[in-house]
């Protein structure tokens, strides 16, 4: 395998910038920059080719089977000077023996070498992307293996059940001392009952992932934009005595809680015959319709529409001139702004408690098809003539689902989307 090479921090000025090399080379690599290697960690002079003095670095050695990608590596912990990075990725490329590294194949060298399986993996793109506390939280328990330890306590429990009938099979023309169909109803209905938790949660997780979207909606005029900025904290739309300001959706990004929210202010929603109000109109009502819910602002919030979904919010506009019994906010004054947050947010809380541990779309589709490989041998069991092999095929198929869920089985397919996203260096 080639032995690559690649800066490990981000780019520009710092006070560290890290270069990682992985492969069969790196400590010969590692050589001919200071000449003495340290065994594990030391501080020594790196010079190129010619002997001219690049920077003074700290290298770190990590033995083959010992190191993040599984293969021998060594970390130069060089001065973040943009020149000296330059500098040494330079002298490195001028080696015969070595290659600058793609994105993400040190991350795919260390799934290769069996150190990470496929979900944490995806659980390490999601940690390196992560701005909030909760995507920060979703993905460190990814990452440590969480998704992949469930994976396996199912397959361990399939398994099991599989040979069970399996054994029935092997000793069909003599006495089975023990009948194997309850409990390998209970391993079934116990592993299908918590995959079928996880992947309920998988939608949820994703906006984790990705952002909640709330959709600010009402007629013209009644202070949404106003109420954008104020959430803002800043003046990110045009308000205006005038009606239908708005044109387009206007999004505003939040960190509210520790889960990232995507604030949506839409066209005031009426009939037009302003043909560009009238595709905001359209927009807005599409957009706010695909969104997690809703906050409706109305003048009379007993004149609510049929659209009101359960989980959508029923305000008050501009209560500092038309208090009512609802919740009412003001843009203008502030007033009940805080309250509406904290709404908002305990909406969104409801919502992050379905989370199970999967957290991905991919995850979704093997349990969905693990699920159904499982609702047919359930079904066939409970049949008095019921073929016993088959039964035990629909569960070594159900194994196998699981098994591409941590990258076992079937997902090179998608190894080169997942990399694709990672930084080159990781």
């Amino acid at each position: 395998m080639d032995t690559i090479f690649a800066l490990a921090t981000a780019q520009g000025r710092a006070g560290v910038a890290v270069v990682r090399i992985s492969g069969p080379a790196a400590v010969a690599a590692a050589g001919q920059l200071c000449g003495d290697v340290p065994a594990f960690r030391g501080v020594r002079q790196l010079r190129d080719a010619s002997g001219e003095l690049l920077d003074e670095a700290l290298i770190l050695q990590f033995a083959e089977g010992q190191s993040f990608t599984g293969e021998s590596v060594i970390e130069l912990q060089l001065h973040g000077s943009p020149a000296v990075v330059s500098a040494v990725l330079r002298s490195l490329g001028d080696m015969p023996d070595l290659r600058h590294a793609e994105a993400g194949e040190f991350t795919r060298r260390a799934l290769e070498n069996g150190r990470l399986n496929l979900a944490e993996v995806e659980g390490l793109a999601d940690l390196i992307d992560a701005e909030t506390e909760s995507q920060r939280k979703q993905a460190v328990r990814v990452f440590s293996g969480a998704l992949g330890a469930l994976a396996d306590s199912w397959r361990v429990r399939l398994i099991r059940a599989a040979a069970l009938l399996e054994a029935t099979i092997d000793f069909a023309d003599e006495e089975v001392p023990v009948d194997v169909g309850p409990e390998v109803n209970m391993l079934l209905t116990d592993v299908r009952s918590e995959m079928a938790h996880e992947a309920e949660g998988v939608r949820v997780a994703e906006r984790v992932r990705d952002g909640f979207e709330v959709a600010i909606i009402g007629a013209p005029n009644v202070g949404k934009s106003t109420l954008l900025n104020r959430l803002a904290g800043r003046d990110v739309a045009i308000t205006s005595e005038v009606a239908g300001t708005t044109r387009d959706v206007i999004e505003v990004q939040m960190d509210l809680d520790g889960l990232p929210v995507t604030l949506l202010d839409t066209a005031g929603v009426r009939d037009t015959d302003d043909v560009v109000e009238g595709l905001g109109v359209a927009r807005a009502v599409e957009r706010a319709a695909r969104a997690d819910f809703r906050i409706h602002l109305l003048m009379d919030p007993t004149d609510m529409s049929d659209d009101v979904g359960p989980d959508d919010l029923i305000v008050q506009a501009k209560s500092d001139v038309h208090p009512s019994e609802y919740l009412g906010i003001s843009g203008r004054t502030g007033e009940g702004i805080d309250m509406l947050i904290a709404r908002v947010s305990a909406r969104l809380q409801e919502k992050v408690g379905q989370i199970g541990i999967a957290m991905r779309e991919r995850h979704r589709v093997a349990m969905i098809r693990a699920m159904g490989y499982l609702d047919d041998a359930s079904e066939a069991l409970e049949r008095p003539d019921a073929m016993t092999d088959l039964v035990a095929e629909d569960l070594r198929s159900a194994i196998r689902a699981v098994d591409s869920i941590v990258g076992r089985v079937d997902v090179e397919h998608v190894l080169d989307e997942i990399f694709s996203s990672f930084c080159i260096g990781k």
